[in-house]
């Protein structure tokens, strides 16, 4: 008896032409959907990895400092001026340049919000670190904060957008490095979503402040 029965057609054996096209194409319609999502979260996660690297140094620094000078809050060990801040970044940081007053080459010479609009750097002095970083500091003089910095992660190579690549944080006198806010830190969630959406939110702002605390509100994620 002849077993013709295990016999497999021709088009068993294989995908016509055609259906290889319309899975091709299913596949790039797919890509092209998920790939640019994937690819922005990722960017998202990158700045903020680099914004929690920095902020654990300057945690530590800060520690260090105030142990260092057997202190029992920044101002009291001495972190009060220019001079003094300039002392304790060249002492706990490694720097390879520095432009003073000058904005450039530290940072770019011009930033944008979210939403575009421009706005620039402008304090006291400007500083490059070993890994790329751009920090520029501000003594603040206020009751509460102690001084101001403006970090770039990635130094002045794009996108320079407030909120993404570049964040004003805020060093209080006991040590917490939090958002702007003008009590005593930690401030609590709801005082950080408030001022994200009346400032780093805002189009109409020409604040650098409120996208840190969003991200500290949100576990070290770029949620926005």
């Amino acid at each position: 008896m002849w077993g013709g029965g295990n016999h497999l057609s021709s088009r068993s054996k294989g995908f016509t032409l055609a259906e290889v096209l319309v899975t091709l194409g299913i596949i790039g319609v797919v890509s092209a959907m998920t790939v640019p999502s994937l690819m922005q979260n990722y960017q998202r996660q990158s700045y903020v990895t680099q914004l929690h690297k920095f902020y654990n140094i300057l945690s530590q620094a800060l520690v260090q400092y105030q142990n260092d000078k057997n202190a029992l809050n920044l101002k009291e060990a001495g972190l009060t001026s220019l001079d003094a801040l300039d002392e304790f970044f060249q002492n706990y940081f490694k720097i390879v340049s520095s432009c003073n007053s000058n904005v450039t080459p530290c940072f770019a010479s011009e930033y944008k919000n979210m939403l575009g609009k421009t706005y620039k750097v402008g304090l006291e002095h400007h500083i490059t670190l070993a890994d790329g970083t751009s920090v520029a500091y501000s003594c603040h003089g206020g009751a509460n904060i102690v001084f101001t910095v403006y970090v770039d992660i990635n130094g002045p190579k794009g996108p320079n957008i407030a909120g993404r690549d570049t964040f004003a944080i805020y060093i209080y006198n006991n040590g917490v490095i939090d958002d702007y806010f003008t009590g005593m830190a930690p401030m609590t969630n709801e005082e950080r979503e408030t001022a994200f959406n009346n400032k780093c939110a805002d189009p109409k702002m020409e604040n650098w402040y409120g996208c840190f605390g969003k991200i500290l509100n949100d576990n070290w994620e770029m949620n926005y």
